[in-house]
């Protein structure tokens, strides 16, 4: 069956700013996102947030955002995490899509000429750095996007709101585990 049929699709237009940047696509037929491929190499030293050039524009219908969410490879092996997960590409902005990684290892490594790549595995850079230092590799997918539909709320001032069972209880009320 295929299922891409029974799926919307939405007109997204994409200006390619770089020509090293890679036109986003969908990987397998169901999947919700696609991926966003860095186009120069970037080294992210431990504590440091860097921020990952596409050269990727886009125009997105009126009612959706594109939201930049981390790759669960990256975040499942290494210590790198896109900074405001989920990031929103609004509708209106037309400049390029960058992601925001985070390397959030606290500790500083040997200093040398090794450092890790988004395997966790060591390589070598050719220069003196941190070895809890990540390389971004130019060509590499970094994290994905999604195409989410928006509404518009319409927002109304009340004196009270209805009553619910969870009432105000936040940030943990409902327990530990």
């Amino acid at each position: 069956m295929n299922h891409t049929s029974q799926r919307t699709t939405v007109p997204v237009s994409v200006k390619r700013l770089h020509p090293d940047a890679v036109i986003p696509r969908y990987a397998r037929a169901l999947d919700a996102g696609f991926d966003l491929v860095a186009i120069e190499d970037v080294l992210i030293a431990p504590g440091e947030t860097a921020k990952i050039r596409t050269g990727l524009a886009f125009a997105l219908p009126e009612g959706y955002e594109l939201q930049v969410r981390p790759r669960s490879g990256i975040s499942a092996k290494t210590k790198l995490r896109v900074s405001n997960a989920p990031g929103t590409i609004d509708a209106g902005y037309r400049g390029e899509v960058c992601i925001l990684l985070d390397n959030i290892r606290t500790e500083s490594g040997v200093k040398g000429q090794e450092c890790l790549d988004t395997s966790d595995q060591p390589v070598s850079v050719g220069q003196t750095v941190d070895r809890h230092a990540y390389l971004i590799r130019k060509g590499e997918r970094i994290a994905q996007g999604v195409l989410a539909a928006v509404p518009l709320a319409h927002f109304r001032e009340v004196a009270e709101l209805d009553e619910t069972e969870r009432g105000a209880g936040g940030f943990g009320s409902s327990g530990i585990a």
